[in-house]
């Protein structure tokens, strides 16, 4: 059956976390906002997945250079700088007794209106920031197996009608692409750019490998990925020949092997693209080898920040 690689076993401890909202960590059933909030009512804020390993969230810098530069771009005054987030983010760690296996989402919406229209003038009172903890790890299983994908006919846009550097919470066109994907019986969809070109897939970012090489789109058209940066960084620092470029579905179907990337599950290997069985149908050389460099990086990453909180 199709999964996505987001999906995850449920796990009993998440019935009783304590969501952070606004400064207050209220349990899960409590943790609610306004109908009349940005968010719900128009999709208008901005947000982070963070994964915390070893009591750390990682790559914890880029995502907040993200965040606020997005809300910056929206004109969102989040009304917390980024060393209260960071404890706002630890305290909700805490106040959980999280250390491993967790996802983290952050999420900033422009707050409430007084009204239900889109102009922000119309606003009232502050951001709203809530951080969601739970328990959650991708399944084994669909990392073992791989990823089914198919290329859906709803592209990534230009910047001018919806920049797709923006990690909104509108995020309609990854939905309806998502839906499509689906309804196929895939696991994830792989979207073009308006050229034609491969851009990415629908929630994660997408690499082929071909005669050693390890190819990416050019970034034109899809989020600024934490993960897809740093396995780019991860290929560089070990000699592998590595390029952000245009490419097509022939140059897809024909790769020796293909992978996702995304902040919850990393890397993950893809079996098949539009019914077309990508190298032997199994996870490569490759692959494992980016998976074993970029675990590298996450640990060199929680160790800095483990030492920063011991300063």
């Amino acid at each position: 059956m199709a999964q996505s690689i987001h999906d995850f076993h449920d796990d009993p401890r998440n019935a009783h976390i304590l969501v952070w909202v606004n400064g207050q960590l209220k349990p899960r059933a409590e943790a609610t906002v306004s109908v009349f909030d940005s968010g719900f009512v128009l999709g208008d804020g901005v947000w982070e997945g963070l994964r915390v390993v070893a009591g750390h969230p990682v790559f914890l810098d880029e995502h907040l250079d993200r965040l606020f530069e997005g809300a910056k771009a929206i004109a969102i005054n989040i009304g917390l700088d980024r060393r209260a987030l960071t404890r706002a983010v630890y305290d909700t760690l805490a106040a959980n007794a999280m250390h491993d296996g967790v996802h983290l989402r952050l999420m900033v919406s422009r707050g409430v209106k007084r009204t239900p229209y889109q102009d922000p003038r119309v606003t009232i009172g502050p951001a709203t920031v809530v951080i969601i903890p739970e328990h959650k790890t991708a399944k084994s299983e669909t990392l073992a197996t791989g990823l089914s994908l198919f290329t859906v006919h709803v592209r990534r846009g230009y910047p001018d009608v919806q920049d797709p550097k923006l990690n909104s919470h509108s995020k309609l066109n990854c939905i309806t692409a998502c839906i499509q994907a689906t309804a196929a019986g895939a696991d994830e969809a792989l979207m073009l750019d308006p050229h034609g070109f491969v851009a990415t897939c629908n929630s994660t970012h997408f690499f082929i490998v071909r005669k050693g090489e390890v190819w990416t789109s050019t970034g034109d058209y899809c989020l600024g990925g934490i993960t897809r940066a740093n396995v780019l960084r991860a290929c560089r620092e070990a000699g592998i020949a590595c390029f952000e470029k245009n490419f097509s579905l022939t140059q897809v179907y024909s790769a020796d092997e293909a992978f996702t990337t995304g902040t919850f599950a990393g890397l993950a290997p893809v079996r098949m693209i539009d019914g077309r069985v990508i190298g032997d149908g199994a996870p490569g050389p490759m692959v494992a080898r980016l998976q074993a460099l970029y675990r590298g990086l996450v640990e060199r990453d929680v160790a800095v920040r483990a030492a920063e909180q011991l300063a």
